[in-house]
């Protein structure tokens, strides 16, 4: 099946959605870098769920396999996730994004606070757009770093896209890579903020 065979008339709402907030994101970047500010995002990327992928999770959950479930009942038809540089531009973004008059923030949950227990951190943002032509298009935007990200895409090759049958990775190892990761990212934070000092 298509997307266009599956969300009908709203994929292009979402298409456009998809758009407006990927270059929204942009025009943030653009903003801090033409007032000479320390650069916060290093990519953004987007995708809206496969048909097979929004089937499953609405079949799961007990909803109906349609386009206006996978628009009311779910909040990640559309998913973007911005990578950042360090773990304080996180928190920069999803400021930027609470305070932004387009979106509204319906849902947050601080993966970076609190993370799973599987060692997963990244901050997600579930907001609704409010104006042009992805008006009432709701998405969840997964804001995290270059280490996150990179350990995010491991896990989720290991955990959750393992061959039927394969041994589950252990959680304490998960752990303890996402452990050292940080701790080397933190590290590198640390020097930037006292070379930042220095100039």
């Amino acid at each position: 099946m298509t997307y266009e065979e599956f969300y009908g008339a709203d994929y292009r709402r979402l298409k456009a959605a998809e758009s407006q907030l990927t270059k929204s994101i942009l025009q943030y970047q653009c903003l801090l870098e033409d007032r000479g500010d320390f650069p916060v995002i290093e990519f953004c990327r987007s995708r809206i769920k496969s048909p097979e992928s929004m089937t499953a999770k609405l079949r799961k959950r007990g909803f109906p396999v349609n386009a206006e479930a996978a628009l009311t009942r779910v909040n990640d038809a559309l998913g973007i996730q911005i990578v950042c540089v360090f773990f304080r531009d996180i928190y920069r973004a999803a400021s930027w994004l609470r305070n932004h008059p387009d979106y509204r923030v319906l849902q947050i949950k601080d993966y970076i606070a609190h993370p799973k227990s599987s060692g997963y951190r990244s901050y997600h943002v579930i907001l609704e757009i409010l104006s042009g032509e992805g008006k009432g298009i709701r998405a969840e935007v997964q804001i995290r770093t270059v280490a996150l990200d990179f350990w995010a895409d491991l896990e989720h090759q290991l955990q959750y896209k393992r061959q039927a049958g394969a041994p589950e990775p252990p959680a304490d190892d998960l752990r303890r890579c996402a452990d050292d990761l940080i701790s080397a990212e933190l590290s590198v934070q640390t020097m930037r903020d006292m070379i930042l000092r220095e100039l």
